[in-house]
């Protein structure tokens, strides 16, 4: 015989699964309770204590650096200044020999 178009499956063959019966039962459900609102003092508290647990991983410099790095911006601000100051100055001649 040839099976070339017919239906392969034979009913005989054919195992039926039906789904295991599923006991349903009533549990009621409450109400969900509304999540309390944070004060202000509340969200500053935690704020607090958010800002305590971030400056622990801070790695602050020693003293010798932090007293090095004031004295280098020192300095510059001091050239800076300086050189800003002479600029002025030069400028300001400038513009009072221009009008004269």
């Amino acid at each position: 015989m040839d099976d070339i178009g017919q239906n392969q499956s034979d009913p005989a063959t054919q195992v039926s699964v039906s789904p295991p019966a599923v006991k349903k039962t009533y549990t009621p459900v409450s109400k969900p309770t509304a999540p309390k609102e944070k004060t202000v003092i509340d969200k500053s508290i935690q704020f607090l204590r958010e800002v305590k647990v971030e400056l622990k991983k801070v790695t602050w410099p020693s003293r010798k650096q932090t007293l090095g790095s004031t004295a280098v911006v020192i300095i510059i601000v001091a050239i800076i200044s300086l050189f800003l100051g002479v600029v002025d100055a030069g400028l300001a001649g400038l513009i009072r020999a221009v009008l004269r």
